[in-house]
């Protein structure tokens, strides 16, 4: 699915990065899946109850669910906003302008730092925050954020600074 197909954005909005979960991080649903199934399986052979053995299928949904759930997450950061889009039946599209963004992080546990995957956090103005999940290497994902941020320049040169700051000691010694 094309990110045209569930985001709505301007004609002059640009997709700068995308992304979505670590299809590794499914693993441990497998896991949980052999584990029912295998012990259902089991059961059904132990006390001679093939009808038991139909508890194994449940066992193949917790894989399978995550796998849905995981290639139906999106993540996009354009040069105007972060999208999230999550759902396997239904869609949640969760948006957040750049200009209300105040803060970013990422975190790592410790199979994300040795793996380099992990969390990126966003804190907008209002009280929002939007997260993505799982990412292969948080810290270029943050990096892209911040810099689409514009923050980092400080307008004018440095002699204009140096102006002002001539200026404003002109007045701090005319007031004294």
């Amino acid at each position: 699915m094309s990110v045209d197909d569930w985001m709505a954005r301007g004609a002059d909005e640009t997709v700068v990065w995308e992304g979505r979960p670590r299809i590794q991080t499914i693993l441990p649903s497998i896991g949980v899946g052999v584990v029912v199934a295998g012990g259902a399986l089991a059961a059904a052979t132990t006390i001679d109850e093939p009808l038991v053995g139909l508890l194994a299928l449940f066992g193949l949904l917790f894989p399978v669910w995550s796998y849905l759930r995981v290639t139906n997450t999106r993540f996009v950061v354009t040069n105007r906003a972060l999208y999230r889009k999550t759902g396997v039946f239904s869609r949640t599209v969760q948006r957040v302008s750049l200009d209300r963004v105040q803060n970013s992080t990422f975190s790592q546990g410790i199979t994300g730092s040795l793996f380099d995957y992990g969390t990126v956090s966003v804190e907008a103005a209002g009280g929002g925050e939007i997260q993505f999940e799982d990412v292969d290497d948080p810290r270029e994902v943050r990096t892209v954020i911040d810099g689409r941020l514009g923050r980092d320049e400080l307008p004018g040169t440095v002699e204009q600074w140096t102006a002002v700051l001539d200026e404003v000691r002109a007045l701090r010694t005319a007031l004294e």
